[in-house]
């Protein structure tokens, strides 16, 4: 049984060490005789880096590692190029100073190559390096791996004029490539985001964008078909642990980790994620954990955006990452937050929502815990599952003490009526995360209803107030006959209007009435 390839980036260490390779060759394959200079984006943790290892070994003709794979007998091996592979991550910014770090990068790659460079700035230097290196060995493989973290490592405001400095010297570094044509044979960059043409590329603007690329929707990421194909024994071992059936596993699994898309057809499933799941045999946001979306809560925050689910963007809304004017909606889809649902290739249109179960409760986990002035993090997706479970026992005096306990460590700027979207985002915020766990309906053909929740017995209708009365809330549901859709099913049915009291944050007024 081969291991879990959790954590290797590198295509030679795990064909050599005994790791699952989900065969991406004939991708890789289509890429390089089918043109020359690509782009890629995609989030982070999804196989990018060993993308660029596998390419780099590729070319150096080591047939040996790809021994029973699809491009083996697809290649002519003997058409060896030397590689430049620029990997960001390592090239040590933080300390030198960007514009130092690459002319060290740089003179120790020609020294990798047996050549002496006599420039001495990186631009001079990057030049120089490619046409003695074409010269002596033939066209260079150039990859380049995080091409644009300089700039997001410094996104925030104390840090702003570094990303600005640093945004500036990759302009310079990248627009060497356009110009050295003739020493180029295969050209790949890839990053999390997709920085305006005008910003980052504007000397580099002959890039073939993979990013939302049908044809290669799948070059990251495990689709369904690999999952069953290549995990085999991982599956058993998990539906074994789990004492569930390989159906209800597929299932559960697919709802946790599937779902990311570039084109809103292909979907597959983040590797980390499934990698760690097969690990640990249980479900769990072993993604989401690995990196901080407190700058994009932040932003949310600022914007007083909280639902983020079924946004329609056009393709242009995918090329607005620019420091200068930071737009949320490129911000979440290109750190994989959320993902293409659907897509009209006609009109260039997306619709966008979270790809997940691990990412759409995570995220509600932290937007609630933010907005309800809870630093901890302890405990919220419990509190809502506890709120669900009184749903279906019909306690509704447990609802609300739990409402209110949430409610109650609102900060005190919410209590400025001004502020008043503040409430209403948490108390949505809170409904939908519940929704995850019973269904959740809010259209009406007379109105919209703030919350539904409805339990395999009863179907509760929320409207809620800042400031007001519950008896105008509840007043609302009837007027609008909310009820009237629910009538068939039988079910009993309650509605329930919610005031918050901003004097008495302690304490909902809240007013129950069966329909």
């Amino acid at each position: 049984m081969k291991q879990l390839p959790i954590g290797i980036q590198d295509f030679k260490v795990l064909r050599e060490g005994n790791y699952i390779y989900v065969d991406k060759t004939e991708h890789i394959h289509r890429l390089a005789t089918t043109g020359k200079y690509y782009f890629l984006s995609r989030p982070r943790r999804f196989g990018k880096s060993l993308l660029l290892t596998t390419i780099r070994d590729l070319y150096a003709g080591r047939k040996s590692l790809f021994e029973g794979l699809w491009i083996e007998d697809h290649w002519d091996w003997a058409a060896t190029s030397p590689v430049l592979h620029f990997y960001f991550d390592k090239i040590n910014y933080a300390q030198k100073g960007l514009a130092n770090a690459l002319v060290y990068d740089l003179n120790r790659k020609a020294e990798h190559y047996g050549l002496t460079l006599a420039a001495t700035d990186y631009k001079s230097l990057f030049v120089e390096l490619l046409e003695k290196l074409a010269a002596k060995n033939g066209p260079v493989v150039l990859l380049i791996d995080e091409y644009d973290k300089p700039i997001l490592d410094y996104l925030s405001e104390e840090d702003l004029d570094t990303a600005k400095a640093n945004r500036h010297i990759l302009r310079e570094f990248y627009g060497i490539i356009k110009g050295s044509d003739a020493d180029l044979r295969f050209v790949l960059l890839t990053g999390v985001s997709k920085f305006a043409k005008v910003s980052v590329f504007s000397h580099l603007n002959n890039l073939n964008d993979l990013t939302l690329h049908r044809e290669y929707a799948t070059l990251t990421g495990y689709t369904q078909t690999e999952l069953e194909h290549y995990f085999t024994d991982y599956i058993t071992a998990a539906k074994t642990a789990l004492e569930i059936s390989e159906a209800d596993l597929l299932k559960t699994m697919k709802d946790w980790y599937n779902g990311y898309s570039w084109d809103g057809e292909h979907k597959v499933y983040n590797p980390f994620g499934i990698l760690n799941f097969f690990s640990n045999k249980a479900f769990s946001n072993f993604w989401f954990s690995t990196g901080s979306p407190r700058f994009l809560i932040e932003q949310m925050k600022e914007q007083g955006v909280y639902q983020v689910e079924d946004i329609e963007v056009s393709n242009t809304a995918f090329e607005r990452f620019d420091i200068e004017n930071l737009t949320l909606v490129p911000l979440l889809f290109q750190a994989g937050y959320l993902t293409v649902k659907s897509s009209n290739r006609m009109t260039g249109e997306y619709i966008l929502g979270y790809p997940n179960l691990e990412v759409q409760e995570s995220m509600y986990e932290h937007l609630i815990d933010e907005l309800a002035h809870n630093p901890s993090r302890l405990n919220t997706g419990r509190t809502i599952q506890d709120m669900q479970r009184a749903f279906i026992r019909n306690e509704l005096d447990e609802v609300r003490y739990i409402l209110e306990a949430i409610l109650s460590d609102l900060p005190y700027e919410v209590f400025d009526r001004k502020s008043e979207g503040l409430y209403h985002g948490l108390v949505h915020l809170i409904f939908n995360y519940l929704g995850i766990y019973a269904q959740s309906e809010v259209h009406s053909s007379k109105g919209r209803a703030d919350a539904i929740v409805e339990t395999p017995t009863h179907v509760y209708i929320f409207e809620f107030k800042f400031d007001q009365s519950a008896e105008a809330a509840l007043e609302q549901i009837l007027s609008n006959a909310y009820a009237d859709r629910y009538r068939s099913s039988k079910k009993k049915i309650t509605g329930i209007g919610v005031n918050f009291k901003p004097d008495q944050r302690t304490a909902l007024d809240w007013k129950v009435a069966h329909l």
